[in-house]
């Protein structure tokens, strides 16, 4: 084994080890959140087919939505290569999938004319940043702290790129037969001689792999994690009507009881008494929990968000942005101790009621999202909380609930003048 290989399965050990950490930390950050029921797996599939693979919600912005379409085709051929790398610098060997044949000559080909429109479309998406000042960037939520870290992924992302069309342009001085359109191009204007483009090639190699490794443990701690959940949140997403609510369980077995009195004696299960709604962030779903992890911070729900647009203070983005914030905050404590509590919570130190109460449901935000995340369950969840455990609500709620509680309905008319409207 050579010392290269030695260096090689050391540093992939290291990268592997803190990656499982960091999933193995975020792991049991989801065991502190509620069940979330999955089922109709097959609708789900074409779900991924259609808007994570055909990435048709992204397109809603042209330009910008070719843009990334490209760079997310351009990852899932270019992944076929780092895993080749990987092989390559365990066993010591170089193009160890070069067996494919022809199938790796295309897959190699197209990855290598990805790298090169990925590496434009990264630029073109750093100088629009600079430049332009898209609105939806900015907001309440997006902290100097969220600009960087899109800067920084951004970096690794061109970085990444270079690289590869580096090792690649060398390959092609090295091997003329080679699969490489894009680096025979750049390898004809090098003025790079043979003996050169090895010691060249082996820089840009170890480059190449190393920003892997890096790029991959950043991301767990990045916006960019949307990498690894956008597809599996695709996946879970909510597939019922975007107006339809959701029962809530504990509220459910309340009626029942009511419903059929005898059934309070029966044998109950001995289970602790549940919170209704969402307070802090261990009341939220385990799905609501990875909608957060998966928030592009893109602000494209917030940029069709009624109440953003006419100035009150409301952003989808924030809401998600904020939930992943508690948890980070929160979950560490709760999982050495259960009922750990530092004085704060969700509702009330991060989202205030007047952005909650400025919400009106009307699921622009949802139906926008690219990787549809569904925010509206959080604004109903803590609003559910507040109704029910606080008893505190809007002014106008209030009166509809003491309607119903003394009429039977929402009006303020009696029971029996209920049809009244109609004689008239």
């Amino acid at each position: 084994m050579s010392i290269s290989q030695v260096i090689f399965i050391i540093t992939l050990i290291i990268t592997v080890g803190v990656f499982l950490f960091s999933i193995y930390r975020l792991a049991q950050f989801f065991k502190l959140t509620k069940k979330y029921p999955i089922g109709n797996w097959g609708k789900r599939i074409s779900l991924v087919l259609k808007i994570a693979l055909g990435q048709t919600k992204i397109f809603r912005f042209p330009f910008a939505g070719f843009l990334h379409a490209i760079v997310f085709w351009g990852f899932l051929v270019i992944i076929f290569g780092s895993i080749e790398m990987v092989i390559d610098g365990v066993f010591g060997i170089h193009k160890s999938l070069k067996v494919l044949g022809v199938f790796y000559d295309i897959i190699m080909g197209f990855g290598d004319i990805f790298a090169f429109l990925i590496a434009i479309a990264i630029l073109i998406f750093i100088a629009r940043r600079i430049s332009h000042k898209v609105k939806r960037f900015d907001g309440q939520e997006m902290t100097p702290k969220a600009h960087k870290d899109a800067f920084l992924a951004l970096s690794l992302i061109f970085l990444l790129m270079f690289s590869l069309l580096g090792m690649n342009s060398m390959e092609a001085i090295l091997n003329p037969e080679n699969s490489y359109p894009v680096s025979n191009l750049i390898a004809h204007i090098l003025p790079i001689c043979p003996c050169k483009a090895e010691g060249l090639y082996t820089f840009f190699w170890w480059t190449h792999i190393e920003l892997i490794f890096i790029f991959a443990n950043i991301l767990p701690y990045s916006k960019h994690f949307h990498i690894f959940m956008s597809i599996p949140n695709v996946f879970l997403s909510r597939i019922e009507p975007l107006g339809k609510l959701n029962t809530m369980e504990s509220i459910t077995k309340e009626l029942q009881l009511m419903m059929n009195p005898e059934t309070a004696y029966e044998p109950q299960e001995n289970t602790e008494p549940v919170r209704f709604g969402i307070k802090d962030c261990e009341d939220v779903t385990w799905k609501t929990y990875m909608d957060s992890l998966t928030c592009t911070q893109c602000g494209r729900c917030t940029s069709v968000c009624p109440a953003a647009q006419t100035g009150r203070k409301l952003s989808p983005r924030k809401l998600m942005m904020d939930l992943r914030a508690r948890m980070n905050e929160k979950a560490p404590y709760l999982i050495k101790n259960k009922n750990y509590s530092d004085g704060k919570s969700y509702l009330n130190d991060y989202i205030s009621l007047e952005e909650l109460w400025a919400c009106t449901l009307c699921n622009a935000c949802a139906q926008e999202c690219p990787v549809n995340i569904y925010h509206p369950q959080i604004i109903i969840d803590l609003r559910r909380y507040l109704v029910l455990e606080e008893g505190k609500a809007q002014g106008g709620l209030q009166a509809i609930f003491a309607n119903i509680e003394n009429n039977g309905a929402p009006w303020q008319y009696s029971p029996t003048e209920r049809l009244n409207w109609i004689n008239e």
